[in-house]
């Protein structure tokens, strides 16, 4: 046995305990457990390791809980007085406590105080945005067989369940060290089976938002999604973004149009060609 580096004044030196430290995780006795008396909910039982992100809403660390040792991702959202919790944050949270999947990045826990909203998730080493930085020129296709059979599957498990993600991208696409991809980022997601008219045509970042919703469409289902993995899955194959580097909607619709008719001058080249030697 190793003394206990988890929390080390609740141990004395002459004290051991079966703390121990694999694959970066602490496996904490039940002795520090007890002492600590570190329950869930509660925002001393996670320390902050290091920044990892910050957008215009949250800020996400690494960091370890001291309950269990594992290491988690802290999304902390910092609330304004006169707004409260953000509508999104809420969805979030109300969207991932009843969804339990490979594919899906888990949440352990919730911590709400009066200046802040802190989402305790899995932690989980990099994202698929990252891992292509890593990998230019094209992944490897056994790999992009596997990120997207785990795309799908995830896919179709929120969709079973009548929930549309609406902002895949690969930066919300988490990928562990054992090539597991995990959905994230569920800010932007809607459940179908609460009733609604319409639905907003301001969702997915626009490199992946399919042409109907940029022209204004707020009537669509399952179908936004998966134009977004097939994005991704022709930016797994060549190393870069289908549709990149527009400023405007307009601009992003040209994009799309300037490959469907390349793509339709292609096959209608080749019905021709195929009719002739046919005669």
């Amino acid at each position: 046995s190793t003394f206990c580096t988890v929390n080390p004044e609740v141990h004395s030196e002459s004290v051991s305990c079966p703390c121990v430290c694999l694959a970066g995780k602490i496996t904490v006795c039940a002795f520090h457990s007890q002492k600590t008396g570190l329950q869930f909910g509660n925002a001393t039982s996670y320390l902050n390791l290091e920044k990892l992100g910050e957008g215009t809403y949250a800020t996400v660390y690494k960091g370890i809980s001291r309950i269990n040792g594992h290491l988690v991702a802290l999304k902390v959202i910092h609330m304004k007085t006169e707004e409260g919790i953000p509508f999104t944050a809420i969805r979030e949270a109300s969207l991932l406590k009843g969804l339990k999947h490979a594919n899906i990045v888990l949440l352990h826990d919730i911590i709400h105080t009066r200046e802040s909203l802190t989402f305790v998730f899995e932690y989980v080493q990099t994202d698929l945005a990252q891992y292509m930085i890593q990998h230019p020129g094209g992944l490897h296709s056994y790999n992009i067989r596997l990120f997207m059979f785990q795309l799908l599957r995830g896919l179709s498990y929120i969709h079973s369940r009548r929930i549309l993600h609406r902002d895949l991208k690969p930066q919300n696409l988490l990928i562990s060290y054992l090539g597991e991809l995990k959905l994230a980022d569920f800010g932007l997601a809607r459940s179908k089976s609460i009733p609604c008219q319409t639905y907003s045509a301001e969702v997915v970042t626009l490199w992946y938002r399919p042409p109907d919703v940029l022209m204004g469409s707020t009537d669509y289902s399952t179908a936004l999604d998966i134009w977004g993995a097939g994005c991704i899955f022709i930016e797994m194959l060549q190393g870069s973004p289908a549709f990149p580097g527009v400023a405007d909607v307009f601009e992003q619709l040209l994009k799309i149009w300037a490959v469907s008719l390349i793509i339709t001058l292609y096959y209608l080249v080749y019905y021709f060609i195929l009719k002739k030697l046919n005669k």
